[in-house]
Parts: C-alpha cells; structure tokens; sequence
C-alpha cells in the first residue's frame, strides 16, 4: 500500500477506538517496553500524545520512565520541519501547539547526539521497520540528527503491515523495534 492509503486506513482504525480502550492497550504496550534490552542508556526521547488522535498514550511509559531514573527528553516545533528538544522536568510548563501536541513553553535544550532511545509516534509500519507518520517529516529530520546506534522504537495499537509500504524515500529512517499491546518486533 502506498503512505496516504495506510494513513487513511489507520486514522480509521484509531477513530473507533474509545478512551478506556485506548488507556488499557496503552498500558499493556507499556508493560511490553520492559523487554527491550535499552535500560543501561539515559536519555529517552518521548512524543507527547495528541488525544484527540487518538495515539498511544505515553504518560503510562513516562512514569515507568522516570520511576527508572531516566532523562526524559520532549520535543518542541521550531520550524518547518524540524524540532528542538527540551528536558522534561517536574516544573516543565506544556502548552498545545497549532497541531494540539503538548510541547514545552521553555527549558533546558538537549542536544540530539545525547539521545539513546527514541519513542516514534506513527500511524502504520510494516514487517521491515518502514513506518508511516503524519507526513509533515519531524521525527525522519530528528532521528537523522541521531547517532546511528539510537534505537529507535515505534509506538503502534496493531501490528505491522505485511508487505512493504510501497512509497519509502531515502529520508526515511527505519525503526529498530514497534512495540504494540501484544507483542515487541524487531526489525
């Protein structure tokens, strides 16, 4: 399938999804996290959900997160395209953006080198680790400003697509792992 028919196709698929049923899945996909050999690192990047849709909800992961004792890292729209990203501390003030994704008002900038581990946000992903996101870019620029051994991990509710997704470019950057409320693939 090509990017714009899997978006319409999961878009679907997440519009019928209610707000308990999205919190429980959350946290089953949370508790899989725990299996994913990455706890030796320190800085983790993660994506803020955008409610209304209807994304994995990471506050679950957050605190299992921070009950580890990690660096959470979040990011902020800086530009077309591109994000910085900031400190997640206990006096961060959040704010919605234009795209209603909560980001920091203001704080301590990470650099992008410093990140282990990255939580990607997505719509779809197939067997080989190509993901489909919102189209807009941010997360292939951020994860091409990464070391090449940060993980990267895709957040989804359903498995990954079976064939590749046929449309793939050069910019985009392939997760590591996707981890669902049943299962961990690793690409």
């Amino acid at each position: 399938m090509l990017k714009h028919e899997l978006r319409k196709k999961y878009r679907g698929l997440r519009n019928a999804l209610g707000t308990e049923e999205i919190s429980i899945k959350s946290v089953h996909l949370t508790n899989n996290i725990l299996t994913i050999p990455m706890w030796d690192f320190f800085y983790f990047h993660v994506f803020l959900s955008i409610t209304e849709n209807k994304e994995v909800d990471t506050h679950p992961l957050i605190t299992l997160l921070q009950g580890k004792d990690k660096s959470l890292v979040v990011p902020k729209v800086t530009g077309d395209h591109s994000m910085t990203q900031y400190l997640l501390q206990d006096n961060t003030a959040l704010k919605l953006n234009k795209w209603n994704i909560p980001e920091p008002v203001e704080g301590i900038e990470v650099d992008e080198s410093k990140i282990d581990v990255v939580f990607v946000p997505l719509l779809a992903y197939d067997v080989f680790g190509n993901r489909v996101g919102y189209g807009k870019g941010f997360y292939d620029n951020l994860l091409q400003k990464c070391r090449p051994e940060t993980l990267k991990i895709g957040l989804s509710f359903y498995p990954p697509e079976k064939n590749r997704i046929e449309d793939i470019n050069t910019n985009d950057v392939r997760l590591d792992y996707c981890v669902t409320p049943e299962e961990v693939y690793k690409f």
